[in-house]
């Protein structure tokens, strides 16, 4: 289900809306006044979540591992 943006050419209200598979986009009405006069706003997709790791020196101390993904560097 994509969520899309809008903008209300009646009002200027700015919202997202669900679209389900087989509906049709003009079917989306303003939630402020309720008019089914919107426009599909351009949006850019949301950058790819990245995961921390800890830090050389963290994992190349005397101390065990604090999770599974460390990586212990040989002494």
């Amino acid at each position: 289900m994509p969520l899309y943006e809008f903008d209300c050419e009646h009002c200027g209200q700015v919202f997202e809306a669900l679209v389900f598979p087989g509906e049709d986009a003009e079917q989306v009405a303003c939630p402020k006044c309720q008019e089914g006069h919107v426009r599909r706003r351009l949006s850019t997709p949301a950058p790819p979540r990245t995961v921390s790791m800890p830090s050389a020196a963290a994992c190349a101390s005397d101390l065990p591992p604090c999770n599974p993904h460390c990586c212990r560097l040989p002494s």
